[in-house]
């Protein structure tokens, strides 16, 4: 069993509760580019939720570059005032990174996310003090894929043994990722991905709950 000492969080999912203020803001974006949403339920919209917005929008609404740019900034100009906040912790979740902390663990977020906006919700939830670094793309940049967010985690923090690293969250696209990188992963339930996803993604350990991650960690000798 791994001794990991590294250990990167996603957000959205894993450890904010982000449906409300991402679902209210793809609704507007969407009726602000004139596509009616009143047929999609709230969970059907959770699909925001995990890859880069401008993919969404095209992958999921087949918006050309154009159309997808100008849908970004419409959601984002709707979430910097309504949505940002609108994401409770997990139950769980802040015990679980402060016992982490306090076991000298170094705690990173590592998100789609724009960094900058990521940072704002670790400081309005009281996290700051628990992780390094948060590690998240720049506004610009349209399509960071997390294979991609966890080699600038890993290069940004001079993390010399992958074998140390363990990727922590909800959807494949962060155990994908994960495994392209050549790290361990842990892919967690209460979020917004299913248990179907996470395995068939690889995932190398399941958390049903934030205290489960502990368990798991706890194993490698925390």
């Amino acid at each position: 069993m791994n001794n990991y000492d590294y250990i990167f969080f996603d957000l959205d999912g894993t450890i904010t509760q982000s449906e409300f203020g991402i679902i209210r803001s793809a609704r507007y974006a969407l009726s602000q580019m004139n596509i009616d949403t009143s047929s999609e339920t709230d969970k059907q919209l959770q699909k925001f939720i995990g890859p880069p917005l401008f993919n969404s929008f095209q992958d999921f609404y087949g918006m050309n570059d154009e159309d997808a740019e100008r849908a970004v900034k419409l959601y984002r100009d709707y979430y910097e005032v309504e949505g940002l906040f609108d994401a409770p912790l997990f139950d769980g979740i802040e015990e679980t990174v402060r016992t982490l902390h306090e076991h000298d663990k170094k705690l990173y977020v590592v998100t789609s996310k724009p960094q900058v906006t990521a940072k704002r919700i670790i400081v309005h939830f009281h996290l700051n003090d628990y992780f390094d670094a948060v590690i998240g793309p720049g506004k610009s940049e349209k399509s960071p894929n997390k294979k991609q967010l966890i080699e600038r985690a890993i290069g940004e923090n001079d993390i010399s043994n992958r074998q140390r690293v363990i990727m922590i969250g909800d959807r494949k696209y962060d155990i994908v990722g994960a495994k392209d990188a050549g790290v361990d992963s842990i892919g967690v339930l209460y979020g917004y991905g299913s248990l179907d996803e996470l395995k068939e993604a690889g995932a190398t350990y399941i958390a049903e709950t934030p205290l489960d991650i502990l368990s798991i960690i706890e194993e490698g000798r925390l």
